[in-house]
């Protein structure tokens, strides 16, 4: 078991038990579930990018149950003329209830207990029954309409070698996922990137040489705080991106449609932003540092000389480096949550991490966020500097794109 997953699993016991138990300080019954649904996709060990579309799927289906009710926004994807006496709260377990238990079936048991525990509270009579119809509505409608995005997939990577030559076995990760119908974006490659540097000029040797001494595993340049930083970021679990949103959510004066239409469009423009950089990463193939540095030699360029032994300071993502997946999705979350603020003050933004136990770390504006997450990648040894850039920037063109075409009714 790597670093990642062992932390991963020492934290997850304590997440579930908060998010299953008593939640005094949540916002509303949106964000409590969104507590549980992630923490479920931990629970069920799904890789990030399997995750983060799950999430999406659920946020999508609560928002839309709780927009049937209340009607706070233009839409024509449930029922139109839904009972405004139903309940919320029941809408959304049922809504949470019927995705789940379709996406991460090993979960039956913690989701049939949280979502007992949810409908506890609802009295019982016709507001409460009329919830739960909206709700199992509303998940049959997004299941529906995602039923062929391509997630299911066959993968067939095709690793690149001559005849008879061995090259090490383990298939890269997700080479299938750029291939998906996108929630906002017209195509897998709307926001694609140009080309990362090239390997004779000086960008690339910047790059080569910072990443070289500051995300070495024996770095003598990295400081402690940096160390904190990257292995804070280390994780790939979606429970690090969404507690930022509730940051937001938590805020005075906020209703329970708003927060409900917050997260999904922020999980729908994080499971765009997973699209768009796979189609990236394959699209360009680009190596990572711990290849690049032990190949120093071969590159064409005077300025990165080879070191034959280095390694990273956290085990390189099986997948090929540009651009930055963390810093897209950090780019998108931070779009999303600057398009909700506008002009008004941004709240502390907090996460916690599972590969950081015990530790909370908060930004005062999302930009001071977006650079700790790119640097992150850089002291973790796994991303160079213009990819971290690129990534940011991608990220925050999908963000903002998200936040202005999103759920929107569809056209007759």
């Amino acid at each position: 078991m790597n670093r990642t997953m062992k932390f991963r699993w020492m934290a997850l016991p304590i997440a579930l038990a908060a998010s299953l138990g008593a939640q005094t300080s949540a916002a509303d019954v949106v964000t409590d579930w969104n507590v549980i649904a992630a923490d479920l996709t931990v629970a069920a060990s799904l890789p990030p990018p399997p995750a983060n579309r799950t999430l999406a799927m659920v946020q999508t289906a609560a928002y839309e149950a709780v927009n049937t009710i209340t009607k706070r926004y233009p839409s024509d994807r449930v029922t139109p003329n839904a009972a405004s006496d139903a309940s919320v709260a029941a809408a959304v377990a049922a809504a949470n209830r019927a995705m789940l238990s379709r996406l991460l079936p090993s979960q039956q048991a913690a989701i049939d207990k949280a979502y007992g525990s949810a409908l506890a509270s609802v009295p019982d009579g016709p507001p409460k029954t009329a919830g739960i119809n909206i709700g199992e509505q509303a998940a049959a409608a997004v299941l529906a309409r995602r039923a062929d995005d391509g997630a299911g997939a066959s993968e067939r990577y095709r690793p690149p070698t001559a005849a008879g030559v061995y090259i090490p076995t383990t298939i890269p990760a997700a080479p299938q996922w750029g291939q998906r119908k996108p929630w906002v974006m017209a195509s897998s490659d709307q926001f694609r990137p140009g080309p990362p540097p090239a390997l004779g000029s000086e960008l690339w040797a910047r790059d080569y040489n910072e990443i070289k001494a500051v995300g070495a595993k024996n770095s003598t340049t990295r400081t402690a705080a940096q160390t904190e930083i990257a292995r804070f970021w280390e994780t790939t679990a979606p429970t690090i991106y969404f507690p930022l949103v509730r940051s937001v959510a938590h805020g005075p004066g906020r209703e329970v449609t708003q927060n409900a239409r917050l997260l999904a469009v922020t999980a729908q423009a994080i499971d765009d932003a997973l699209v768009a950089v796979f189609d990236s990463k394959y699209f360009y193939n680009f190596w990572r540092p711990v290849t690049a540095i032990r190949n120093g030699d071969i590159d064409g360029n005077d300025a990165t000389e080879r070191d034959a032994g280095w390694l990273p300071l956290i085990d390189t993502p099986m997948h090929p480096e540009y651009p930055c997946a963390h810093c897209i999705v950090s780019g998108a979350v931070g779009a999303v949550l600057a398009a909700e603020i506008g002009a008004g003050p941004t709240p502390t933004l907090s996460t916690t991490s599972p590969t950081a136990a015990g530790v909370v770390r908060s930004w005062g504006r999302i930009d001071d966020f977006l650079l700790e997450v790119a640097n992150a990648r850089i002291y973790d040894g796994v991303h160079y500097r213009n990819s971290t850039e690129v990534g940011t920037a991608m990220g925050k063109k999908i963000g903002a794109w998200a936040a202005a075409n999103a759920l929107r009714p569809l056209p007759h």
